[in-house]
């Protein structure tokens, strides 16, 4: 089998690709776990170092955040710079960042080191995606993206019960703690089986940090205003200055990039059909899941009665329906086309969100969300392979950061939206309507993203090939 250097030139495919996916896959395992393997956690967080509600919703939402603002960045340097050393200080800098998230003794410093986290997943995550596409083409590609995606969507749903039983047994730091060792054996691992990869892009090698500055930006205080709006009410001065800054942001971010001399992004990308809808796939895949995982722990816990190792097995449903979800999709996404399973898993998302809506019970959230969390772990696959399907090479790095940009933006603008619908819910005896109200509106943006999805989406499957769509 042959694959094409970014240069053209045809050469023998890697022998081993395979121990390299499986390596770059733990990794993104490890950076996508963490987005919810605190949110079990979260209770004792927040009674041992005294933490407020915004600051609960920030835990996760910095961490997102970070790694979603950077991470066009992060996809830029791989281009630019090699994805191999970009894998590397990614790496270092995200299992430096867990110990000191781990030692944390107030709620500055967990804070702190959940930033310094998203820095340095917004390094490693699209430059692993930009090897992947890379090391394989035509029906490995695809397979390949198969199996990151469902180990993508699988690091979600594995992160609360991960989260579970490490709170119930040695506390929660070690939520950071066990990435030490992980990070490390990836670093050395890698060390000895990726090949050479020369940088993708040879456009000079400046970078738009501003650009990256004003979409994190931008993005943040969208979150403001989200998160506020639980206290402050949707229509306070607050809430609607974060939205309005959010607004002049991001136009600032669209006009610096049809400016800049090195643009971190050309917007071009973003508005070709294949790439636009998958990363609106994403975006709703990924707020749907961790929406799920904050309202779900805290539910099972607050609410409920249950204890952090009860509620981790509570969602081991959950990880088995993502995950089958993901593989499934995999295998049926060349036969029936990215459509037929986007508007499906978003479709069997909207149901399975319903339930605990109008059926708040611990056995009725439990089948209602892993029925759920079948039709969402189908959409990681469907987004992978409808924005990437058709991605060359030397687009591959931005591309990928692109997708995963929008990953971690509907993490933190879900875990906002619903922590603010659900306040009420949130305190102690706050009783359950804010826990059905975020269901309920949850449920209802799924079956709307479904419709949008029917258009938006190509209707053919999506094949792999070496030409940019």
């Amino acid at each position: 089998m042959t694959t094409h250097a970014p240069s053209g030139e045809v050469v023998s495919a890697h022998p081993r690709r395979w121990l390299a996916l499986a390596l770059l896959g733990t990794a993104q395992f490890m950076l996508i776990l963490d987005v919810t393997v605190v949110a079990v956690a979260l209770p004792q967080m927040t009674t041992d170092l005294d933490l407020s509600r915004e600051a609960v919703t920030w835990v996760v939402a910095a961490y997102a955040l970070t790694f979603g603002g950077l991470m066009l960045l992060g996809g830029r340097s791989a281009d630019l710079f090699g994805s191999k050393p970009i894998i590397y200080i990614g790496l270092l800098v995200f299992t430096a960042a867990s110990l000191l998230a781990g030692l944390a003794e107030n709620g500055t410093i967990l804070l702190a080191g959940r930033v310094a986290q998203g820095l340095g997943a917004a390094m490693l995550s699209p430059a692993a995606l930009s090897v992947v596409v890379r090391l394989f083409t035509g029906d490995e590609r695809n397979r390949a993206l198969g199996i990151w995606s469902a180990l993508g969507g699988g690091g979600a749903a594995v992160g609360v019960l991960l989260g579970g039983l490490i709170t119930a047994g040695p506390g929660w730091p070690w939520v950071f703690f066990i990435n030490i060792p992980v990070g490390l054996v990836v670093v050395f691992g890698l060390l000895r089986v990726l090949p050479p990869l020369p940088p993708a892009a040879g456009e000079g090698t400046s970078l738009d940090v501003l650009g990256a500055l004003l979409v994190t930006a931008a993005t943040g205080s969208a979150i403001y205003a989200l998160t506020v709006a639980g206290e402050d009410g949707w229509t306070s001065a607050h809430t609607l200055m974060g939205a309005s800054a959010a607004v002049v942001l991001y136009l600032l971010f669209a006009w610096r990039q049809k400016t800049a001399s090195a643009p971190l992004m050309n917007l071009s990308l973003l508005v070709r059909r294949p790439v636009g809808a998958g990363v609106f796939v994403i975006m709703i895949a990924t707020a749907l899941m961790v929406a799920v995982f904050f309202l779900g722990t805290f539910y099972f816990q607050q609410y409920a009665g249950h204890g952090p190792l009860a509620t981790g097995l509570l969602f081991l449903p959950i990880a088995a329906a993502t995950m089958t979800g993901a593989n499934l999709a995999g295998r049926l996404i060349g036969t029936l086309g990215a459509r037929v399973l986007g508007v499906s898993g978003m479709a069997i998302a909207s149901a399975g969100l319903l339930v605990p809506a109008v059926w708040p019970t611990t056995l009725a959230t439990t089948i209602g969300v892993s029925f759920g969390a079948f039709g969402i772990g189908a959409l990681f696959v469907v987004a992978s392979a409808t924005a990437l399907g058709r991605i060359g090479p030397e687009e591959a790095g931005i591309a990928s950061g692109l997708l995963s940009t929008f990953h971690e933006f509907g993490a933190s603008i879900g875990v906002a939206t619903v922590s603010s619908l659900a306040a009420v819910s949130l305190v102690a005896g706050g009783g359950d309507a804010g826990f059905q109200q975020a269901f309920g509106f949850a449920a209802t943006a799924a079956i709307v993203a479904a419709a949008i999805s029917l258009v938006a989406i190509p209707p053919r499957p999506m094949v792999a090939s070496p030409s940019s769509a």
